[in-house]
């Protein structure tokens, strides 16, 4: 009989291995060339602006039951603790990078995959309708925001400061809206055809950001420049590695509840957020070191996701559903 961490191990290395499937098909239609670039922008748009929103609106009005779970509005405050200690880390091993690199090095350590990835693993261990889904979109609230508002922070070169305009996005309305309604009774007003129709749209939110994270690799590495193993190195074995074992050490200390801990060894274990490479260009930084960064780790990640998630298991227990 498979024990729980074993089961962990098998679930989330197809979980993974099914998101990086996906990702390899949108590299294969870019490769073919049976999309132009150009479409890519446009799917972007379709999936964050529209998709997006739409999943993680009906998640929380079908499955958020704030009499089951009043502690909700702790996640953003665990989110943003685990936000602080990355950054530590982030600080300190960066110290091992070149110095031509560390800011690229930095900028992909600092920003993790907070919502792919996540959202594939859990909807593979429990199910789509699970709550630890909502959890996750109350977790990582204000991450796009942090994303979009700070990322040229870190490099000397961008005239750009904190960006007010990035804030407000579409993700962090539809979580306002969708929780207020759920808070008030007044979802009970919305037409069922209404979170059907959001639901079908909200479907196509996981297949097509990984289509077309797959696409922008492959355009990316048509660019990719001079080859650097010794920083790519350096970098999976801190992002993939040393960050998720740090975080559990913690995760041991502390002993938050199991979905806390669940999303913060998540969080950490995961590759750079797909963004990362556009943001660096924008603010003056080596676009093609952060490709070499991202794509080792995201190869990486079908053998260091599951081995820290069996780990993980090993300590903390959880309630299978």
């Amino acid at each position: 009989m498979m024990t729980a961490s074993g089961n962990v191990l098998v679930t989330t290395f197809e979980s993974v291995a099914l998101l990086l499937g996906v990702g390899a098909l949108g590299l294969w239609i870019m490769g073919k060339r049976v999309l132009p670039k150009e479409a890519l922008s446009i799917l972007s748009v379709l999936a964050l602006d529209i998709a997006l929103p739409s999943l993680v609106f009906v998640n929380i009005i079908l499955n958020f039951k704030p009499s089951e779970f009043p502690g909700w509005w702790h996640l953003p405050l665990w989110w943003a603790g685990l936000t602080l200690f990355l950054g530590c880390l982030t600080a300190f091993f960066s110290l091992l990078c070149t110095s031509r690199n560390r800011r690229e090095f930095a900028v992909s350590l600092f920003f993790q995959n907070a919502l792919f990835f996540p959202l594939a693993i859990l909807i593979g261990m429990f199910g789509k309708d699970s709550p630890h889904i909502v959890h996750l979109f109350f977790f990582i609230l204000f991450f796009p925001s942090l994303l979009f508002s700070t990322s040229q922070l870190f490099f000397r070169t961008s005239q750009k400061g904190f960006d007010l305009g990035k804030i407000l996005n579409r993700v962090l309305l539809a979580t306002i809206a969708a929780t207020a309604l759920r808070l008030s009774g007044a979802d009970a007003f919305i037409p069922a055809f209404v979170t059907s129709a959001l639901s079908m749209i909200g479907d196509m939110a996981l297949p097509l950001l990984l289509l077309i994270l797959g696409g922008n690799m492959y355009v990316d590495f048509q660019e990719q420049g001079r080859f650097c193993p010794d920083e790519a190195g350096k970098f999976v074995l801190v992002k993939n590695f040393l960050f998720p074992l740090c975080v559990l050490a913690v995760l041991m200390a502390v002993r938050p509840p199991y979905h806390v801990a669940l999303l913060m060894i998540l969080q950490a274990s995961v590759p750079p957020v797909t963004a990362v490479p556009i943001l660096t260009e924008r603010a003056g930084g080596h676009r093609e070191i952060v490709n070499q960064f991202m794509f080792a780790s995201f190869a990486v990640s079908l053998v260091s996701i599951p081995l820290i998630m069996a780990l993980f298991g090993l300590v903390f227990h959880p309630s299978w559903s």
